[in-house]
């Protein structure tokens, strides 16, 4: 699919192998990467880096500490999911280094945004910006990943459901943060409608389904970096999965975290929450508490004190969550189809 506008993307590398034969245009290069994503490519990339930065924490204290320890180089080569890629973001964009993003599991899409996500005092914060060149889409590499790791890239798609409606809600109730975009939010559910529609070939893991997911974070940027904001797919679903984030005080699968927010924010929506279910069961996103080791007493509070989070961040925008309480009643409506 040749995609028309901004994407965040200087060059692509896409196919079976494109791993193969990378190292002779990298010169120098450290890696950011996580013990497994490292086993599964560093034959194939070939070569000695410089350094190599095992992404253990995305705390703030400790990553400008490896920022410290960045040698002279030519390219800052990002291998992994999503925290491994941000960290090879931050030093890209601290450095200024040339980039290379190798995602080896779609589960977020760290790979194709601009700013990296970090956390101060477990709190996300979004900061910088680097572009890859090029993102190095290997289909083979991909499918050393279990499927379901895959599969949860369309959490960040799925993610349009809620945020659109939610748009819809701040602008009705006259708490839009930005222009309102009526013809955003139509790409925006366009694309998840194209994505729902390869619910099969996602389910696979096809070289179709993989290239879908990745294609519909690419379209999502033709919207939001011109706009300068991610209002079309971050809304309530997100902040439902930071607040138990900092809750638990420990990472999910972003995919899967963002899933579950779909599900209960979609019901508090009254958004066409079947849909969306039904949706997420046919491809296998593991968006269950169990499949996340989340007790039901844990998101019973998260749900509960999600409003006084959310008020308490002037930063996040404006949702159902502002607009509609969220009662003992219908927690307990909407956890009795989840698994715990």
């Amino acid at each position: 699919m040749k995609i028309e506008g901004e994407t965040n993307v200087t060059s692509t590398r896409f196919g079976r192998g494109a791993v193969d034969g990378l190292r002779h245009e990298l010169g120098r290069f450290i890696v950011t990467t996580m013990e497994i994503p490292w086993s599964l490519t560093r034959e194939r990339l070939g070569g000695t880096p410089e350094k190599i930065f095992l992404c253990e924490s995305m705390e703030i204290d400790h990553i400008e500490r490896q920022l410290a320890e960045v040698p002279p180089c030519d390219t800052i080569v990002a291998i992994g999911g999503g925290q491994a890629i941000d960290l090879g973001k931050f030093f890209s964009w601290k450095t200024g280094i040339r980039l290379v993003t190798i995602p080896t599991i779609l589960s977020v899409d760290a790979f194709v945004t601009p700013a990296a996500a970090i956390r101060k005092n477990h709190q996300v914060e979004y900061v910088g910006k680097s572009t890859p060149d090029p993102l190095v889409i290997d289909y083979d590499l991909l499918r050393t990943a279990p499927n379901e790791l895959n599969v949860a890239g369309v959490g960040d798609l799925l993610s349009n459901h809620t945020a659109c409606r939610d748009w819809e809600i701040a602008q009705a109730a006259g708490k839009s943060e930005y222009p309102f975009e009526p013809e955003s939010i139509a790409i925006g559910r366009a694309i998840l409608a194209d994505i729902m529609n390869r619910a099969d070939e996602i389910a696979r893991c096809s070289d179709e389904g993989l290239q879908a997911i990745v294609d519909g974070y690419m379209r999502i940027n033709t919207i939001c970096l011109p706009a300068g904001h991610y209002r079309v797919e971050e809304g309530s679903e997100h902040y439902l999965f930071y607040e138990l984030e900092e809750r638990l005080q420990r990472p999910f699968i972003h995919g899967h975290i963002v899933g579950l927010g779909v599900y209960c924010m979609s019901r508090l929506q009254e958004n066409q929450p079947d849909e969306v279910t039904q949706f997420m069961d046919r491809i296998g996103l593991k968006y269950h508490p169990a499949d996340m080791n989340i007790r039901k007493e844990d998101l019973v509070s998260s749900l509960s004190n999600l409003r006084s989070f959310v008020e308490g961040r002037p930063n996040l925008w404006y949702t159902i969550i502002n607009q509609r309480p969220i009662t003992a009643d219908w927690i307990a409506s909407t956890l009795a189809g989840l698994r715990f």
